[in-house]
């Protein structure tokens, strides 16, 4: 590992490394290995190695950092050629985290670069990196991940200095795990105007993660400089408040020779508008939203009768998109872009359904294992920035709903891909993480502290809608949530342990999840029925994992509905209750209901961002408000997925495909459908690692005909709900309230569907508009 000797430290000028050398003979086989301190790019004899951005890629770099190898035989030549190696700060060094208390120099403090050119795969090396490299600063005089980049066209890089070694130890290294982040395809404006002070505002029609490209011809010097915004005010001018100390800038000056093309380097933005500052002579000839991602090919879809509904989801791709950039970031935008665990454990399952993230989600959750404390505490973010920095954020881990993305993530990726080499790799980490809640009370009834930075300290059903000032809505307790995912786990890893072979850790999780199972009916049910805080995600939690005694559904159910009833409809959850809300509803029968918290247009509500313009999903539900006022600036994202985490049950619930636990991979596929009164017709896919899964259901007054495909090489069964009556499959008569087996290809069922009655709260129920 060389680090270059012209490079000044954190937020100075990128620095190179060079080396001219001769090869005699070139038989095209040759391969790179290259990794670095910081970000990098490479290039021999002038020709860029590789299209992948934002290299070596983000990871706990003082236990893994990543290497690439890229076949260069092409690049090279007999005789002499020259490599140089382009550093930045990166994730490395650029600023971490936010407010008063930013972190730089995360993980090192020194840029630097690891290469071997080698005749082959497992060949002979024929040079690598040492003291004798040269190095120069670069054109990139400033970079940073929330800062931007700096660029001059006219600094011509020379050698300045020399290199030096530093300590390095190459079991950090390990191959490139994830699928690399690239290009997608550029997204053309769709509007501009030009404000008061004469700047230029683009609009690229959706907010995404990414950077701008340009084309620009002037005279030298002449600078072009961009800030990035993902919103309007309510005055229709350009806002980037809620950036915070997140600069979001490009600077570029123009070196005068002809049309200049540029596209940032080192750093990436989250927005939908772009406003552009002219300073001297020059003309912006063409400018595009370049979006990046780790996920780049799409795997499902999901119409309706209903366009909300249909942008809901597409809002949905596109923040996974802008959010899986390296790691599952909660945002791209602001001082934040980190890897928060929570997001990612409530996401994890629509993640699987809409991209291909196997490889993705591994290299992520050893991240999250070598993060991981002693005592099994799992950070709130990922990598954490605060684990080798903690003065300035202490405890930055330990959250329950958070923590619990180290077996919730895993179990995802085997239910999608069948992983379970995956599920014995992390199981420990898991039970560490389980044992770790179990302690914080030292019992079955988990009592967080309510201090930031006390040990188990949880962010509960964080972002959960207060309701009116005047009587703020009851919301579940701290206690009872952690509790709650205590189960939740414990049962999960009790499950994974079975399915690896580890039958004592099976043993002792599913004693553990008896224990909580107990112990939360005697805390917090109460004999009629209430459950915990009475609240939305109080009963939606307990409903979904069978946490309610049989012989108190029946009034826990009554309260449910009240709790909805109380705010007139719509959604009551946060982070955590929100995935849970609307299975949870159909769960206990109320599809009726579930219909109506889904569909209506109204804040809080799925449907009322998009109703406002949304592109991508938001962080609140109140982001902006119906007068188009914006909400506090300090924390305050138009680009989070974690409420798009509802996609799953629409094509799970709704479409009604699933993965069987007992044959995971989708080589057995459950088809359940759900139907909702205003959704017909509706239509989804999945391509699976067996194929592509279709299923989409018609109404015609009160007959439904639901049509799936079971791919080749799977086989399924197919659940009707007791009242769905008269049904009929590929012209055989089946009884309703039964598995029945399907094998490959399309089938048809028809049955007799009942409308369920609408729920009247208020008159706030009404939609208010349709599409």
């Amino acid at each position: 590992m060389v680090r270059p000797l012209a490079d000044q430290g954190v937020e100075t000028p990128a620095s190179f490394l060079a080396k001219t050398f001769t090869l005699q003979n070139v038989s095209g086989a040759e391969v790179l290995d290259i990794s670095a301190l910081g970000l990098y790019r490479c290039f021999i004899n002038g020709k860029r190695v590789g299209n992948d951005l934002l290299t070596p890629g983000w990871t706990a770099y003082d236990v893994r950092l990543s290497y690439q190898t890229y076949p260069v035989g092409d690049l090279l030549v007999s005789g002499d050629n020259r490599i140089e190696i382009w550093l930045a700060d990166g994730w490395l060094r650029s600023q971490m985290m936010w407010g008063e208390a930013p972190i730089f120099n995360t993980w090192g403090s020194e840029i630097a670069a690891f290469a071997e050119l080698r005749t082959g795969p497992g060949g002979a090396v024929v040079l690598a990196t040492d003291a004798s490299w040269e190095s120069g600063e670069l054109p990139v005089r400033k970079s940073g991940i929330y800062f931007g980049e700096i660029y001059d066209a006219g600094f011509k890089p020379v050698v300045t200095a020399g290199s030096a070694l530093i300590p390095f130890d190459t079991a950090r290294l390990v191959a490139y795990e994830a699928p690399p982040v690239r290009e997608l395809a550029a997204l053309q404006s769709v509007s501009s105007h030009t404000d008061q002070a004469g700047r230029t505002v683009y609009d690229f029609g959706q907010n995404s993660g990414g950077y701008v490209a340009f084309t620009v011809r002037g005279q030298a010097g002449a600078r072009v400089i961009i800030e990035h915004a993902e919103i309007l005010d309510q005055d229709g001018q350009f806002y980037n408040g809620n950036l915070r100390t997140a600069a979001a800038r490009i600077e570029y000056t123009l070196s005068g020779n002809g049309d200049e093309h540029y596209r940032p380097m080192f750093t990436f933005q989250g927005f939908r508008y772009a406003r552009v500052t002219i300073e001297g002579e020059a003309k912006l000839l063409d400018i595009v939203s370049v979006p990046i991602s780790s996920v780049r090919e799409l795997q499902a879809g999901f119409t309706s009768g209903n366009a909300l509904v249909n942008r809901l989801f597409l809002n949905t791709v596109w923040s996974q998109r802008a959010n899986f950039i390296e790691v599952p970031t909660d945002c791209p935008q602001r001082d934040e872009r980190l890897g928060w665990t929570g997001d990612a454990q409530v996401f994890a399952g629509t993640a699987c359904y809409l991209g291909e993230v196997q490889g993705f989600f591994r290299k992520w959750i050893r991240d999250v294992m070598a993060d991981q404390r002693d005592d099994g505490a799992v950070p709130h973010v990922v990598p954490d920035p605060t684990r080798l920095k903690p003065k300035d954020y202490p405890g930055f881990y330990g959250s329950t709903g958070w923590g619990d993305a180290i077996a919730v993530v895993p179990w995802q990726v085997y239910l999608h891909y069948g992983d379970t080499a995956f599920l014995a790799e992390t199981l420990p980490a898991m039970v560490k993480w389980v044992d770790f809640v179990w302690s914080i009370s030292n019992g079955p009834i988990v009592k967080p502290p309510r201090t930031w930075g006390g040990r188990g300290f949880t962010f509960g059903d964080w972002l959960q809608p207060s309701g009116p000032s005047a009587k703020p809505l009851p919301t579940i307790s701290d206690d009872a949530a952690a509790t709650i995912y205590l189960f939740k786990t414990s049962t999960m890893v009790a499950q994974i342990a079975a399915i690896v072979g580890d039958d004592a850790t099976s043993v002792r999780m599913t004693s553990i999840a008896d224990q909580v199972k107990a112990a939360f009916a005697g805390e917090f049910i109460t004999p009629n029925g209430r459950v915990a805080g009475d609240d939305q995600t109080s009963y939606a939690l307990a409903f979904l994992h069978g946490l309610i005694p049989p012989e108190r559904r029946d009034a826990a159910k009554a309260y449910f509905k009240n709790a909805i009833a109380r705010t007139d409809g719509r959604i009551g959850t946060g982070f955590i209750g929100t995935p849970a809300l609307l299975p949870a509803l159909v769960q206990v029968g109320e599809i009726g209901l579930a219909a109506e918290v889904f569909l209506q247009e109204n804040v809080p509500g799925w449907l009322y961002q998009v109703r406002k313009g949304a592109t991508t999903i938001w962080e609140r539900w109140d982001a902006i408000a119906e007068d188009g006022s914006i909400y506090n600036p300090q924390m305050n994202s138009y680009n989070h997925y974690a409420y798009g985490a509802v996609c799953q049950w629409l094509l799970e619930g709704v479409a009604g495909f699933s993965p069987d636990p007992a044959r995971p991979g989708f080589a057995h596929i459950i088809f359940e459908p759900t139907i909702l009164d205003g959704l017909s017709p509706v239509a989804a896919h999945h391509d699976s690692p067996r194929g592509r899964i279709e299923a989409g259901w018609t109404i015609d007054g009160d007959r439904v005909r639901y049509t799936f495909t079971v791919p080749e090489g799977a086989t399924a069964t197919l659940r009707l709900r007791q009242d769905y009556r008269d049904a009929v499959l590929d012209g055989g008569s089946v009884a309703s309230g039964q598995d029945i087996s399907a094998g490959p290809g399309q089938h048809i069922v028809d049955f007799t569907y009942s409308v369920p009655p609408r729920e009247v709260h208020g008159g706030a129920m009404g939609h208010s508009r349709t599409p």
